[in-house]
Formats: structure tokens, sequence, C-alpha cells
């Protein structure tokens, strides 16, 4: 499990993080620009569709320094956190990008509203909303403190979310918001009190939230991917989100069960392969520099989820992780390049 951010409050407070502080470079200290590019993804990058955004799920690996990927010099995770976020947006490819630190505590409206401003007009944020809203019970696990194993009270707490989750991400990101994502970690499907109580729950927690932002949910259960789910999201026109991980079908089935291309957008998450587990996978591509085990297809499968989404007029999101392939800006080229090459085979996309 990812280390929690130092910056953040407690995640049982309920209180949003503070914004952090402008940390100052010092004066040898040259600003990080983006990498250079070769012409044929700059070329690239001019030709994607403007509903299409593909990114990575954060922005802040050292190992992305040199040509072709996304910085132009080292630097450590804490700087690439603070300053990175405006070279990566320059890259040609990249035009969204994962916010995780939302998962494991609420951040204010002038956090985002930080982040927003170092991207361009046509940028979109894929934000994940905060635990709290997602688990029915608190894991087993040391960072949870006496909270570990009881049940979670604030679990689909509309209320909660609307105020600590969905009010910062609006007022912050401003258009610069792309899909809020409530991501539900696997977890025993009797505290979600069974899979029909469930789905009920969740028709009303969406129901409760403000209408406006784009709404995504990603399970990580395959038994709760039913029919009265897919039907439940439809109703309330909520994202399924498309979860390339271990334990879960292959995309292109979970897009059929769950209607994903009927859905106001298509949400995409390729994060790891589907024979190896997390840190398995961190292990064998660790530090993320280069393609290591190429996952055709998944990436052919994303491709023409796409594309079929961008032909009905819908914005497609797709973020993906370094433990995908090995390196997740190289990915995301090689997935621009499939899009486009169907495109051309087939026709043009209307913008």
């Amino acid at each position: 499990m990812p280390e929690r951010d130092p910056s953040q409050l407690d995640l049982f407070t309920g209180a949003p993080s503070p914004t952090p502080p402008r940390v100052r470079r010092r004066g040898h200290e040259a600003p990080i620009g983006p990498a250079e590019q070769p012409e044929e993804v700059r070329a690239l990058g001019e030709q994607l569709p403007p509903g299409l955004f593909l990114g990575t799920s954060s922005w802040t690996f050292p190992g992305w320094e040199g040509k072709g990927l996304v910085y132009d010099r080292k630097a450590t995770p804490a700087r690439l956190s603070r300053e990175g976020l405006a070279a990566y947006a320059q890259h040609p490819v990249l035009r969204t990008v994962g916010v995780d630190r939302t998962f494991y505590a609420p951040v204010s409206a002038p956090t985002f509203a930080e982040y927003a401003a170092q991207v361009p007009a046509g940028f979109r944020f894929l934000v994940k909303a905060h635990e709290a809203c997602t688990l029915a019970r608190w894991p087993v696990h040391q960072r949870y403190g006496d909270l570990r194993g009881q049940l979670n009270e604030r679990f689909l707490d509309a209320a909660y979310a609307r105020d600590l989750v969905v009010a910062p991400f609006v007022e912050g990101l401003g258009e610069k918001a792309g899909p809020l994502v409530f991501q539900l970690p696997p977890q025993d499907p009797q505290d979600l009190g069974g899979v029909g109580p469930f789905v009920e729950r969740l028709h009303a927690f969406f129901s409760a939230l403000p209408r406006g932002p784009l709404y995504a949910v990603e399970l990580r259960n395959e038994s709760l991917l039913t029919e009265a789910l897919a039907q439940a999201l439809a109703e309330v026109g909520v994202c399924p989100v498309l979860a390339a991980w271990k334990n879960m079908p292959p995309v292109e089935r979970q897009a059929v069960r769950m209607r994903a291309l009927q859905a106001p957008a298509l949400v995409v998450r390729w994060m790891l392969p589907p024979h190896l587990d997390y840190e398995e996978a961190r292990r064998r591509y660790f530090p993320f520099d280069k393609l290591v085990e190429e996952d055709v297809r998944t990436r052919e499968a994303v491709a023409r989820a796409s594309v079929a989404a961008l032909r009905a007029s819908k914005p497609v999101f797709v973020t993906l992780n370094n433990k995908a392939e090995g390196s997740a800006p190289l990915s995301a080229v090689l997935l621009a390049r499939s899009v486009m090459l169907r495109i051309r085979n087939n026709g043009t996309v209307d913008s």
C-alpha cells in the first residue's frame, strides 16, 4: 500500500488537509522542465481527438527523467510532487493525471486550485474520493489505529461525501475537473450488506450527491459486477470504471457487463498485468523508465473501447500505472498510437 502523504491530517478527523506551503527552490536549482520528445510523439499529440484524455496515475516518479519520458532532469519524489505537474502537463500525449492522495485524506479546494493553475485549459484531473466513502469496514492495518477492523460509519454517507469530497473538488478544479472516482477496494460482500442491498444503497448514495460532476465507480470484487448494478449506475448517470487489475475480468468483458459504452464517459484505470500483484510488478519494473512486459491484449481492448466511445461523442479518460507494463508514460504513447491507427483505418472521429 502506498505510503501516506505526511502533509495530510489524520484521515479520521474529517477535516481536509491544508494547502501545502509553497516551497522555494534553492538558488542553484533550475526549474523542472519537460523532457525532449521525438518528433513523432509531438505529432501524435497534435492529432489526438480533444475528447481523449490519456495520462498516468501520478506525476511523482524520478525514473521519468530523460528524452522521450516526462522530465528534463532528475528530482526527488517530494520535489516532483511540488513542482513537476507543470512540466508533466507539457507532454504531448498526457492530458490527464490521477490524484491518489485524496484516497487517504480529503484535500482542500485551495489545494485543488493550485493543481489546476499549473496545467493548460484542456487538461483534466481524475480524482479518487476519500476511502472513508468506500470502505464498509476499516482494514486491519496499523495505519488505521483503533479503527482497525471496525465497521465504518461513513461508508456511502452522502453528506460526508458532499461536504468533504465533492465540494472542494468542484470549487478547486472548476472546468479542469474530470472523473471523481469512488474506488471500492476488495472487501467482504457481507460487510456491504449483500449484493442486492449494496446496489440499492449505492443508488441512493449517488442520487443524494450534487448534480454536475462526472462521478465514476471502480469495483474490485467481480461478484459485484451484476446487471442490477449496471442498471443502477445507468439510472443515476454514474460511469463504471474499467479496472485492469489482477483479480478482475478483462476490460472488454467488464465493458459489456457494466454497459460502459452507454455511460456519460468511458473511464479506464489500467493498473496491473493479469499475472502479477502490485509488489511483484513494482520489483520487476522499477525505476519505471522503460517498458518491460507489453500487455498488447489489454492495450488493444482499451483502444477499441476508446474509439467506440469517441465515435459516440463521449469523452474518454484513461490513466495508466507504471505497474501495467513498466513505464506509464511510454504505455500512454503506445495506447495513443493504437487509438489513432484505429481511427485512421476506420474513418475520422468528430472533434
